[in-house]
């Protein structure tokens, strides 16, 4: 059994008074738990600015404990615990990460239940919540629990998601998750903000029931009426504006797969020519597969991204015909592991990111039986070639003379090459040629995806260039 890194997030505001009793707990309540478990934990204490001597107790607990990892980090300034869990996350090296606050209300003797589902591959984030628990509870004051129920509702609606309790101090996850979802708030509105953008990478939400021991004012309860409004704006930016990504080219493939009407074209565009067993390289977080691997007896999906094959998982978690593999086919020991193990494969918007694409065609045949189907798509016109090509790391798009060259190279006999979706063709070279845009208009987007069926009917006709080729090659051997 493979050691499991855990990185405690614990921020700190003028907390000199519990702060090491807290990490003491935190020790020693998970000590036994983790060793079981072989979990290798590292604290990560933020100090957001303290006016007290929060700082100084946590160099005494790290000096008087040195087998402890500890990473100690201060904020000159007050920015709020937003702000130094994002901090946090950001120094994270563990494959997941837990939020502690340096209190007594929540209590590291839940770590095992919160945990669980991580360490068993059954959940991307798991929350515990307050209002699940059937154990020991001190209520909500009458306007926390409101204010809570009014913040969870409306975060649920924006994620997509039943929730009981977004605003739990108890939230734990898988650290690449969190590191790769654009975070911006800086103070409570930090809560609903993780869960909404981890709903739109499609991660998978489990809550469990934890004790909750909370504390009013009176005993340094920080959270106000302000922290209220701020966290419903923290909802609304969240789900109106904010990416799903933080690299640009990631993020297009999410607002992509809201283009439900253009992926089934797609999908029905190739379909015919799918047959036995498949194997789609590039899937990236499954457009496409959602849909082409329905029905089918073996599916292996791949891609360079481990983070996009988590997304995919989730996607088609209730699919047992759906492998998942991490493969580069650009490399010749990555794609041997598949020689001759498909009837089809299906590379779409892939091959114009691979630098040696001779190489990846090559490679492509020697994953095919004889006799079996190769479908590429690519992009056509390299007079196209723009600021969008350059942020999807495009290294090139194609003539239907250079691909059906190369792949007639790489020993494919190419049977028929499709002009796909002349429709976008005006916008993006408007778009990457002239505007030099970087960016996909989720406007723009939903209105072409809209009139999809419209375009289906009239795209052969267009007087333009298709902004896609479909090449079918059979194996020969």
């Amino acid at each position: 059994m493979l050691a499991t890194r855990l990185s405690i997030l614990i921020p700190v505001y003028n907390e000199a008074s519990s702060v090491a009793a807290v990490l003491d707990r935190v020790v020693a309540a998970s000590a036994s738990y983790f060793e079981a478990e072989k979990i290798h934990a590292d604290l990560i204490v933020v100090d957001d600015g303290s006016r007290d001597e929060s700082y100084l107790a946590v160099q005494e607990f790290s000096r008087a404990r040195p087998e402890v990892c500890l990473k100690l980090i201060r904020h000159e300034t007050n920015r709020g615990k937003g702000a130094a869990i994002r901090t946090a996350i950001s120094h994270a090296q563990g494959d997941f990460c837990i939020i502690q606050d340096a209190d007594f209300e929540y209590d590291p003797a839940d770590y095992p239940r919160i945990l669980q589902p991580l360490l068993s591959g059954d959940a991307d984030v798991v929350l515990g919540s307050r209002v699940l628990n059937t154990a020991l509870r001190r209520p909500f004051g009458f306007w926390q629990a409101f204010a809570n129920r009014a913040i969870t509702t409306f975060a649920g609606l924006a994620a997509g998601l039943d929730l009981s309790d977004v605003e739990t101090g108890y939230k734990a996850f898988r650290t690449s998750l969190a590191q790769t979802v654009p975070l911006k708030s800086d103070h409570f509105g930090l809560d609903p903000e993780l869960i909404i953008q981890f709903a739109k990478r499609h991660a998978r939400v489990i809550e469990v029931p934890i004790s909750y021991h909370g504390r009013g004012r009176d005993e340094g309860k920080k959270i106000g009426v302000r922290d209220g409004f701020a966290a419903f704006g923290a909802i609304l930016r969240s789900w109106l504006f904010s990416a799903a990504y933080t690299d640009p080219a990631a993020d297009m493939l999410v607002a992509m797969s809201r283009a439900k009407r253009f992926n089934r074209w797609m999908a029905d565009t190739i379909g015919p020519w799918i047959v036995g067993e498949v194997l789609e390289l590039g899937a990236g977080i499954g457009n496409l597969t959602v849909l082409l691997s329905s029905g089918r007896h073996r599916y292996i999906a791949t891609d360079t991204h481990k983070e996009h094959l988590y997304e995919l998982r989730s996607r088609v978690d209730h699919r047992p015909n759906v492998e998942l593999a991490v493969c580069d086919f650009s490399d010749p020991a990555d794609a041997e592991r598949f020689r001759e193990s498909a009837d089809t494969v299906v590379c779409l918007n892939v091959l114009e990111h691979v630098a040696d694409d001779l190489a990846g065609l090559e490679n492509i045949h020697a994953c095919l039986r004889p006799g079996g189907t190769a479908i590429i798509l690519v992009p056509q016109g390299p007079q196209a070639f723009g600021s969008m090509d350059e942020v999807l790391e495009h290294k090139r798009r194609y003539t239907v003379e250079e691909l059906k060259g190369k792949m007639a190279a790489a020993g494919f006999q190419v049977e028929q090459i499709t002009f796909f979706n002349r429709a976008t063709w005006p916008g993006w070279y408007l778009n990457s040629r002239i505007l030099r845009r970087r960016t996909l208009s989720r406007l723009q987007l939903r209105v072409f995806d809209l009139l999809v069926p419209v375009w289906r009917r009239i795209d052969s006709r267009l007087p333009w260039p298709a902004t896609s080729l479909i090449a079918i090659g059979i194996a020969a051997h």
